[in-house]
């Protein structure tokens, strides 16, 4: 541990299970003080707290104005008023955020022909509308503070390579991208990074049954250079990279993490 993120105040949003699990792991490893967010349902409940536990050795605190080591947050982030409390709520418990980590999101795998506008709302909703509301937050915070901060968002590789089945899932992580680009922008002056981590394919229970079929998991490791599909914490490690100081002169950039699989073109 290099304790790269020493006194800093992390929210990471969906962080009670895959991606968003490795990335609270990781940020606490390197010294941050925690708020995991998961979606207010049992089970999600469950495994917030199972995570507090192993970071902390002991039992879970839910956020409610106490303060303690890291914090939990169950909210639908779709409902009116979540973003600016779950911003308002990390103050509470430690008197700032430094950065944000928009890691919520849904991928429903489904042929183009059988979207429907329902599904298509929900995705926009949960993948981007949330993450903006939530970088909107975060940035009046982050001015009022006056001591800079990060925003770092999950997009996907399919933010910029087609795929079949995710024609609706992939437009919302562009607009990540896109949103980063223009608050990278406009913020600027008050310190504020915004980048995002753009995932390849990932071994984490949402793509579980996408890889399952068809032989898909072992075309799938042949055509990255690397040699393996990546893990949750290979995304982990990109987001300390944005969360740190490291990367205190970048902002309004991607990093592609695929294992090198997008520049294969045998």
């Amino acid at each position: 541990m290099a304790n790269l993120l020493r006194n800093k105040v992390i929210a990471v949003t969906g962080s009670s299970s895959g991606i968003g699990r490795a990335i609270a792991a990781r940020c606490a490893q390197e010294g941050a003080t925690m708020v995991l967010h998961h979606r207010g349902d049992t089970q999600s409940l469950i495994d917030a707290e199972s995570l507090h536990n192993e970071l902390t050795q002991g039992g879970a605190v839910i956020l409610d104005g106490q303060q303690t080591s890291h914090a939990i947050i169950g909210r639908d982030l779709t409902s009116d008023g979540a973003s600016s409390d779950l911003i308002s709520q990390t103050v509470s418990a430690f008197g700032r955020i430094d950065v944000l980590v928009n890691n919520a999101g849904i991928c429903q795998f489904t042929p183009a022909s059988s979207v429907t506008k329902p599904s298509l709302a929900k995705h926009m909703d949960v993948n981007f509308t949330a993450a903006y509301l939530l970088t909107q937050a975060a940035t009046r915070q982050m001015i009022q503070q006056g001591r800079g901060g990060s925003v770092v968002s999950i997009s996907s590789i399919t933010a910029r390579f087609g795929s079949s089945n995710l024609t609706h899932y992939g437009p919302t992580k562009a607009a990540l991208i896109a949103m980063s680009k223009s608050y990278a922008v406009e913020f600027g002056k008050h310190g504020i990074r915004y980048n995002c981590v753009l995932p390849g394919t990932i071994q984490t229970a949402m793509n579980e049954r996408d890889l399952a079929a068809n032989g898909k998991r072992e075309w799938m490791t042949r055509r990255v250079p690397l040699g393996r599909l990546g893990y949750p914490d290979d995304i982990a490690r990109s987001v300390v990279f944005f969360a740190s100081d490291l990367s205190a002169y970048v902002t309004g950039e991607q990093l592609l993490v695929d294992g090198g699989a997008s520049v294969n073109y045998q």
